[in-house]
C-alpha cells in the first residue's frame, strides 16, 4: 500500500485502523465474512480500468476479449456450482440482483407476496422505505406467534386472496429452513412466479448442507459474500426461459457496465466454493451455530424459534435491554454483532428488541465449538450485566482468542 500511503495518508490511516479492528476483534455479524487472499487480490487488479457494457461477445466497447473470458468463467462456475440453467454475475449487490429480478418479472403496481421485515425479511422484500415497497404492491406473510416460524397456511391463504404475480421466499434474519417445495405448490396454485432470495444461505446451499431452492424456484437471487465468502456483490440464477429477460433487466435495465474486477473476484469465489474444503467449512459453520444457540439458551437468553437450522441466531432481548444497547456494549468488548428486529417487535428498527449473531467469520478464522461456547458465554454476560468489569473480561477473552486464531492470511499492506 505504499502508493496509497504516499498519495492519501488520511485514507491509508483509516484503512489500517479498519484492518486492525478486524484483526483484533471478533466479527459475528451474520451477513459478514472474511474474503480469501485470492478474492482480495482479484478485487485489487487493474480490471477496474475496463468498461464492459453488455455481455461477453456482445459488448458496447472494444478491447473486451479477456474480460469476456473472465465473465464467461464466472457464469459457468456459478451454473456448475448450483446446477442452474442460466446465471448473471453482473449485479453489484444482492439488493440490485433483487431489483433486476423484479424489473424482469413485474410491472409497477404488481402484487408481490414476501416475508415481512419484522418476521425476518429484507428491505428489498417490500419495505415501504425501499424502492421495492414504492414501486410494487407488496403483501407480507409473517410467522406464528406460538412458534415464530413461517406459517405456510397463512402464505397459502394470502396467495389465494391476493393472487400475487410473484412470491418471494428468503430472509435476512430467520434462523430456520424454508419449505421451498411448499412455496412452489402455492405458486403453482395461483399461477405466480417463485423467486428465492438466498443471499444469506448461498454458501450452505453450495456445500449441499442446506435445502436447495434451485429445483423449485424460477429465479434465485443472491449476494456473493455472507456464507458464500466471496467479494461484495450479487448474482442471479434462473430458468433458461427467463434468461433473456433477466439479462436485459440487469443491463441496460438497472446498471451500466459491470465491475470487472469484482466479476473476476466472483469467479474466484465460485471456484473456492466448489472445493471439498468448503463443504467441511460450511459443516463447521452449522456446528458452531448450533453451539452458539445452545449456550445462549443455557445462559438464559431467549432465542427466536428456540434455536437455529442455519448460520445465524436471533436473540430476543425484550426483557433485558434494547438491541442497540447490547450491540454497543459488545462493540466495546470487541465482539461485533448487530441489532435486529424480532417477530412482533414493539420497538423501532432504529433500536429494536433483537440481536442477530452469526458464525461464518469466526469459523473462517478457525474457531470451533469450544471457542464458540466461550464467546456465547461472554455475549450473554455482557448482555445481562452492563458493568465495565464484565466487558473487560469479555475483551480479555477476545484478545486471547484473536491471538490463538489470527486471521488465516495477511492482506497486502496489513497493519503489523
Amino acid at each position: 500500500m505504499k502508493h496509497l500511503r504516499t498519495t492519501d495518508p488520511d485514507v491509508y490511516g483509516w484503512v489500517q485502523k479498519e484492518m486492525a479492528r478486524e484483526r483484533d476483534g471478533i466479527g459475528m455479524i451474520a451477513s459478514e465474512n472474511l474474503a480469501s487472499p485470492a478474492v482480495i487480490e482479484a478485487l485489487g487488479t487493474p480490471l477496474t480500468n475496463k468498461y464492459s457494457e453488455g455481455y461477453f461477445s456482445k459488448r458496447y466497447y472494444g478491447g473486451n476479449e479477456y474480460i469476456d473470458q473472465i465473465e464467461r468463467l464466472a457464469v459457468e462456475r456459478a451454473k456448475g456450482l448450483y446446477g442452474a440453467e442460466h446465471a448473471n454475475v453482473q449485479p453489484h449487490s444482492g439488493s440490485q440482483a433483487n431489483q433486476a429480478a423484479y424489473l424482469a418479472l413485474l410491472s409497477p403496481g404488481d402484487t408481490v407476496l414476501a416475508m415481512s421485515l419484522t418476521a425476518g425479511g429484507h428491505l428489498t422484500h417490500g419495505a415501504p422505505v425501499n424502492f421495492s415497497g414504492k414501486l410494487y404492491r407488496f403483501i407480507h406473510y409473517g410467522v406464528r406467534r406460538d412458534t415464530e416460524r413461517v406459517d405456510m397456511d397463512e402464505v397459502a391463504a394470502l396467495a389465494k386472496a391476493e393472487k400475487p404475480k410473484l412470491i418471494v421466499a428468503g430472509f435476512s434474519a430467520y434462523p430456520r429452513h424454508l419449505d421451498f417445495a411448499a412455496f412452489r405448490r402455492i405458486a403453482d396454485e395461483v399461477r405466480a412466479t417463485l423467486m428465492v432470495d438466498m443471499a444469506h444461505f448461498a454458501g450452505l446451499v453450495a456445500a449441499k448442507v442446506h435445502p436447495d431452492p434451485i429445483p423449485y424456484a424460477d429465479v434465485v437471487t443472491s449476494s456473493t459474500h455472507k456464507t458464500l465468502r466471496g467479494p461484495r456483490g450479487g448474482f442471479i440464477l434462473c430458468r433458461a426461459r427467463l434468461a433473456k429477460a433477466i439479462d436485459a433487466a440487469v443491463f441496460p435495465g438497472i446498471q451500466g457496465g459491470p465491475l470487472d474486477n469484482v466479476v473476476a473476484a466472483k469467479a474466484v469465489g465460485f471456484l473456492e466454493a466448489a472445493q471439498p474444503s468448503f463443504v467441511e467449512y460450511q459443516k463447521r459453520v452449522l456446528r458452531n451455530a448450533r453451539q452458539l444457540s445452545k449456550t445462549l439458551a443455557d445462559e438464559e437468553l431467549s432465542l427466536v424459534t428456540d434455536g437455529t437450522d442455519n448460520h445465524l441466531v436471533l436473540v430476543d432481548l425484550t426483557d433485558r435491554c434494547t438491541g442497540g444497547e447490547a450491540e454497543r456494549r459488545l462493540d466495546e468488548a470487541g465482539i461485533y454483532v448487530n441489532k435486529n428486529m424480532i417477530p412482533f417487535d414493539p420497538r423501532s428498527p432504529h433500536d429494536p428488541s433483537g440481536l442477530r449473531i452469526g458464525t461464518p467469520a469466526i469459523t473462517t478464522r478457525g474457531m470451533n465449538e469450544p471457542e464458540t461456547r466461550e464467546l456465547a458465554k461472554a455475549i450473554a454476560a455482557v448482555v445481562k450485566n452492563p458493568s465495565g468489569a464484565v466487558r473487560d473480561r469479555a475483551r480479555a477473552l477476545v484478545t486471547e482468542l484473536t491471538d490463538r486464531f489470527p486471521l488465516p492470511y495477511t492482506y497486502v499492506g496489513h497493519a503489523s
